[in-house]
């Protein structure tokens, strides 16, 4: 086999298989640390053999395989001989001879997204230790979605791991008392990874590819398991209506295109009505949750499809709703475009003035927004100065252009 034919057999698991391999690496030593290492070090080893052996029929069972034994290695070097090293010992070839059956996969990714959601974890490593080590992203990545710097989030990620290792954290679906709790706390996750795959991002590590379609998977996989809790509806529902917008978000150029001016010809209707499906069925359970009110705020933003665009005074009460389930600077921002669209841009300007200023420093939405409510209210030169830093703070070449081009015509 060639050698590109090679790297690419070993990108295309990379990108497929990340997360699922260190889920069953990190499922019983819950080392996740330890396992990323063994897991780069079997993805080094491929590169090496498979352009002179050729690819395994079944290439995540050798690299597990690989990264097993690269992990019993070590623990023998060290001469650290525990429980864990005894289990591995035992279970060592199990993936050599067990076929490697898609339909097992969804279930250890869930189960160490439950794992991150651990209460013993800090709230603030939970989401983006789940992007990392069920899908292999890198802190470049994911800092803007969680309003930090790449080296924090790196190093709060850190901590995050040598705690699971330290107080030996099981890798078990939590106990029903303690479902409601963690439950959030794997929604929050799959939805910062659609979020995280909405777009590119300067400087980050390449898009791996279907990260969306990965978290719209786990989302009906979650809804499947509690099909009696309504909020995973709600963010399966939230997250088609985005994905049925995919197409237009973009024109053939790639330039971007704002929600209020896309060619909803362009929709995917299909998606839009298993949405409205899933949301009505969540709704029926009649217990509201934050992730049901932005599906519904969604599904108010495509109604225009149908001819009858829902009454700015609407939006308004949906994001006051949200804001009182639960708090946030994205739908404060939000709230404050929906109060311009009904009452005007002082109205909406002053409600961002209400944000605390260190709360939206670097705070890319919020300087977008005040910038087009500056030009709506005809602040030329402060609006340009807003959009100034609006296009510093952005991390995608294609909104940059087009804030620059809202710029020069404010």
């Amino acid at each position: 086999m060639t050698t590109p034919a090679a790297h690419h057999a070993a990108e295309r698991a990379a990108r497929e298989s990340y997360g699922r391999l260190l889920a069953i690496l990190s499922a019983r030593t819950h080392d996740i640390a330890a396992s990323e290492d063994a897991l780069a070090d079997a993805f080094a080893r491929a590169l090496e053999r498979w352009p002179a052996d050729g690819v395994p029929v079944q290439p995540d069972a050798w690299l597990l395989s690989v990264a097993r034994h690269r992990k019993l290695d070590a623990w023998r070097h060290s001469r650290v001989q525990d429980d864990a090293t005894q289990t591995l010992l035992l279970l060592a070839g199990e993936m050599d001879e067990a076929d490697p059956d898609a339909a097992t996969v969804p279930d250890e990714r869930l189960r160490l997204l439950f794992v991150c959601a651990h209460p013993a974890i800090d709230a603030a490593a939970r989401a983006p230790l789940m992007l990392q080590t069920v899908l292999g992203l890198d802190a470049a990545r994911m800092a803007g979605a969680f309003l930090t710097s790449p080296s924090a989030l790196g190093q709060r990620l850190v901590r995050a791991k040598a705690r699971i290792r330290a107080a030996g954290i099981p890798f078990e679906y939590p106990q029903a008392r303690d479902l409601p709790h963690r439950l959030r706390d794997v929604l929050d996750g799959i939805y910062a990874a659609y979020g995280t795959g909405w777009d590119d991002v300067d400087g980050a590590d390449a898009l791996p590819r279907g990260l969306t379609t990965e978290a719209i998977d786990l989302g009906r996989i979650l809804c499947r398991l509690l099909p009696a809790e309504p909020e995973p509806l709600g963010l399966l529902a939230l997250m088609l209506f985005c994905e049925a917008r995919t197409t237009a978000r973009r024109t053939e150029a790639g330039a971007y295109v704002p929600l209020d001016q896309q060619d909803i010809t362009r929709w995917d209707h299909a998606l839009l009505a298993e949405a409205e499906h899933h949301l009505r069925i969540a709704s029926a359970m009649q217990s509201l949750g934050p992730y049901q009110l932005e599906a519904a705020i969604q599904s108010a933003h495509c109604e225009r499809r149908a001819g009858a665009p829902v009454p700015p005074e609407v939006l308004v009460s949906l994001y006051e709703g949200l804001l009182a389930l639960r708090p946030s600077i994205g739908a404060q921002v939000s709230l404050a475009c929906a109060l311009a669209n009904a009452r005007g841009p002082e109205i909406g300007l002053r409600a961002l003035d209400a944000i605390p200023s260190d709360e939206v420093a670097s705070y890319q939405p919020f300087w977008a927004a005040r910038a087009h409510l500056l030009a709506a209210g005809g602040a030329r030169v402060a609006a340009r100065q807003a959009y100034d830093r609006a296009i510093g703070l952005s991390s995608n070449g294609a909104v940059r252009a087009y804030l620059h081009a809202m710029s020069e015509r404010a």
